[in-house]
């Protein structure tokens, strides 16, 4: 069986449209997906520090094309997606509560809820209130929920599984590996995730092509 490992950060929106498919895209190939919450600012910080300079300094037709490329995809995923007031946003809390959630087994749910809290209705995803709000809605107890996300143990899963990224080659979200060591970064790419999957089918674990 094929593992897929999907580094993500709900504060990007190229990241939810990921998001959306990459579960039907891993049950199709029979593929074990494995969710790794991370902080991209913390990638940014140590080794993609350009997006800050473009998001200060943005090329005005770019930036025209990007929002017409995001609204195109939105469209074709069936998705809403905004501008948030809050972007960008302090994620860290949020992404600590996925940690919570895969642990209680309600990660995708959680995860997709907060992209839709953020990119739908646009609220703001570093405040408490509006992460409890999540944890109820996915069934997980929100007293709970908030003492962990401030515990120093999620704090240290979350910086680990970031810096793990790094180390990987990663610099941003999402970036999904095929069997570890295969890396593709963004939405775009899920038709290749797709190609390396189905070439993978073909072959059984010495490298043989099936017959």
């Amino acid at each position: 069986m094929s593992k897929l490992e999907f580094f993500f950060d709900c504060s990007s929106p190229w990241t939810y449209l990921a998001f959306h498919r990459i579960g039907d895209l891993a049950a199709e190939a029979g593929a074990d997906l494995g969710w790794r919450p991370i902080l991209v600012g913390g990638v940014f910080n140590a080794v993609n520090p350009s997006v800050y300079e473009q998001r200060t300094n943005p090329v005005p037709p770019k930036a025209r094309y990007y929002a017409k490329d995001l609204g195109d995809w939105a469209r074709h995923y069936g998705l809403r997606i905004g501008m948030p007031a809050a972007f960008p946003v302090n994620s860290v809390k949020a992404m600590r509560g996925a940690l919570v959630a895969d642990e209680k087994q309600r990660l995708p749910a959680y995860a997709r809820a907060v992209f839709e809290k953020y990119w739908g209705d646009l609220e703001d995803i570093s405040r408490d209130e509006v992460l409890a709000g999540i944890a109820d809605r996915v069934g997980l107890d929100r007293d709970e929920f908030l003492g962990k996300i401030a515990a120093p143990e999620y704090k240290a899963k979350l910086r680990a599984n970031t810096e793990e990224l790094i180390a990987r080659g990663g610099f941003g979200s999402p970036t999904i590996f095929v069997n570890a060591d295969d890396m593709y970064f963004g939405n775009d790419r899920l038709v290749l995730v797709r190609e390396a999957l189905r070439a993978r089918e073909g072959t059984d674990t010495g490298g043989r092509s099936r017959v």
